[in-house]
């Protein structure tokens, strides 16, 4: 198997700093020790922190971003050739599905998501900043389906149940696993599918909840 080129040992070497110390924590020396390259290097692909910063994000955002926008206009669009709202169901599952994927363990993505978790822990950060401008397009799709789907709901009130849900989907990818108490009988450890199902029975039953 041949070596990651250059920009990509930047990227990695990147992202696991980002996602253990923080941005401001982590020096671009530190970046370049760990990469094995020089600072030259740094400048050249991405010209600044910031850069590298935004660089690390949209690398793994992108393509999870364009799979949930992807689904979530091919459902809009089933739903106009049939002449009938989508399910509030189907429309959280192409939002959530793809986002749960990226828990597995083997996945490469376990230090994005702590990355992520940093980020929405530090909302006037500049990650968050980076992270909402590469989110909002997403975001409005998404708000545009829920109300195609429950349209009794005022827009007010729309948009706090999502905001509850985004939250409580945030709140597993990154928090879950590092409760100090959990029941003998309780496993944390459960099947994506398994998992998927679980978190739309609760967000369905809210977001569906008499006004």
């Amino acid at each position: 198997m041949s070596q990651p080129d250059t920009k990509q040992r930047i990227l990695d070497a990147a992202e696991h700093l980002f996602a253990t110390d923080g941005y401001h924590a982590t020096s671009l020396r530190s970046i370049t020790h760990a990469a094995k390259v020089n600072l030259a290097a740094v400048n050249y692909h991405f010209g600044s922190k910031e850069a590298l910063l935004e660089a690390v994000i949209v690398r793994r955002l992108t393509p999870l971003n364009e799979m949930r926008l992807g689904q979530l206009e091919a459902l809009l669009q089933r739903s106009e050739q049939a002449r009938e709202a989508p399910s509030c169901r189907e429309v959280l599952r192409a939002f959530v599905e793809p986002t749960l994927r990226q828990r597995k363990k083997d996945s490469e993505t376990g230090d994005f998501i702590a990355l992520i978790g940093r980020t929405l822990a530090e909302p006037r950060g500049i990650a968050m900043a980076i992270f909402m401008r590469h989110m909002d397009p997403l975001m409005v799709k998404l708000f545009q389906a829920l109300s195609f789907a429950l349209p009794g709901l005022s827009r007010q009130l729309l948009f706090w149940r999502v905001h509850f849900a985004v939250g409580s989907l945030s709140h597993i990818m990154r928090c879950h696993e590092r409760h100090a108490l959990v029941p003998e009988d309780v496993s944390i450890d459960l099947p994506v599918d398994e998992l998927v199902e679980l978190f739309l029975d609760f967000a369905v039953a809210g977001m569906e909840a008499e006004g």
